[in-house]
């Protein structure tokens, strides 16, 4: 199974994440984070969700960086290997690397 990824550079910053009740723990499955995404003009809220936990991969979350050319979206989504940079499925939880908070209940 090949995935694409595709990211966005734009000049605008994101708002400041929304606020999400993370649901209880699904057997088999790991929560996806809500972001803002892109719609080509504005930025719009993508709300959390559910996805079907993938041995031996792990979920990286869209997150926004700034860069040298604007503001960058990457997608995320699942990448072959560890739990380094996604969800840690040892804590219950995602983890924010750019400040080093866990975020189970953002």
């Amino acid at each position: 199974m090949a995935q694409v990824g595709v990211n966005i550079t734009i000049g605008v910053p994101p708002p400041p994440p929304r606020y999400e009740i993370v649901p209880p723990p699904r057997v088999g499955y790991l929560w996806a984070p809500g972001y803002w995404n892109w719609d080509g003009r504005r930025h719009v809220w993508a709300g959390g969700h559910w996805e079907r936990a993938r041995n031996g991969y792990r979920y990286d979350r869209p997150q926004w960086q700034h860069g040298r050319n604007g503001w960058e979206l990457r997608r995320g989504g699942w990448q072959r290997g560890g739990h380094r940079g996604g969800y840690d499925h040892r804590r219950g939880g995602h983890r924010d690397y750019r400040d080093g908070g866990d975020h189970r209940h953002r």
